[in-house]
């Protein structure tokens, strides 16, 4: 079995079960939970979710994953993560800290995402269906390794998922 790896990205559309997979993760890697959600809405008091807020956000998110492993610990990223050149960037940060990152993107059937989305009371997420319906326009392929986890059916699959996914420390 591989060594665990130091960053982990999970990413996807708004209502997949990205936070909880992000959760598991970071608990399987005893790694800090970094949540884009969560950045912005401290650097932003009434998010607009403008483009330049998006950066500033992915920015600092980077920053504080950053701080983590230089620090010695393992960090987990959880956002949408939908255009390239984010996903880059972080690739980029742990190629240049010389650490290992790995990409888990988690997806989920429609009808599940909106019945979640509906369901939702006690989030950080802004996100609507509408949100993720207009984001799935634009999330760009993946052009880069990375491991799919389906979050449409019952959590113990999910998580049978994480555990052939991501080795643990």
């Amino acid at each position: 079995m591989s060594d665990p790896p130091d960053v982990v990205v999970v990413c996807g559309l708004p209502g997949v079960g990205k936070s909880r997979v992000s959760r598991a993760v970071a608990d399987r890697l005893d790694a800090t939970l970094i949540r884009t959600d969560v950045v912005r809405k401290s650097l932003f008091e009434d998010p607009q979710y403008t483009t330049e807020e998006t950066e500033r956000t992915y920015a600092a998110v980077r920053e504080r994953a950053r701080e983590t492993l230089a620090d010695g610990g393992r960090a987990v990223l959880d956002g949408t993560y939908r255009s390239r050149p984010f996903r880059a960037a972080v690739a980029e940060m742990a190629a240049d800290l010389g650490v290992d990152c790995e990409f888990v993107h988690v997806t989920c059937d429609e009808d599940v995402v909106r019945e979640r989305i509906r369901q939702r009371t006690d989030t950080v997420s802004d996100a609507t269906y509408e949100n993720h319906l207009e984001l799935k326009s634009e999330f760009d392929a993946f052009e880069r390794p990375h491991v799919t986890v389906d979050n449409a059916g019952a959590w113990e699959r999910t998580r049978e998922q994480i555990v052939d996914a991501i080795p643990s420390v």
